[in-house]
């Protein structure tokens, strides 16, 4: 049987190659994400398939939220890639940001299940008394 081989021509394969030479692969470079309104709270879940949960880390700076998703490949090491044919999966580490103002911080609540990071962000309470008493200065 004779291997087909899919031989049409493509006039930008050139800019393309060196485009992805030039600034890298960047298919996970920024991880989707989908952010839902639930009401009380923000459901933020983020596609990162391939990734181990110890190689994902959430951080808080002030109303910033950080994802950060590391992925090591022996591509990576020089003496390792020498059996390789083809090396297309991307390894690199990957951070998205996400401007958490009016999220109260001591409640989120992050899971990470089938390479879909979910990340349960609180809505800040608007806490209003029942009633009060106003004096007059």
């Amino acid at each position: 049987m004779a291997m087909l081989l899919d031989r049409r021509y493509n006039p930008f394969s050139e800019l393309e190659n060196w485009n992805r030479a030039f600034f890298g692969d960047s298919s996970l470079a920024e991880f989707k994400t989908d952010i839902r309104d639930q009401g009380d709270s923000f459901l933020l879940e983020a596609d990162l398939p391939g990734f181990r949960k110890e190689d994902i880390a959430l951080s808080l700076n002030g109303d910033t939220m950080t994802i950060k998703a590391v992925r090591h490949s022996d591509y990576e090491n020089e003496a390792s890639r020498a059996g390789y044919l083809r090396c297309e999966r991307s390894y690199g580490a990957y951070t998205r940001s996400f401007d958490v103002t009016g999220v109260d911080t001591n409640g989120i609540r992050a899971a990470y299940n089938n390479g879909v990071l979910s990340v349960t962000l609180p809505k800040r309470s608007a806490h209003r008394p029942e009633g009060q008493t106003i004096a007059i200065e």
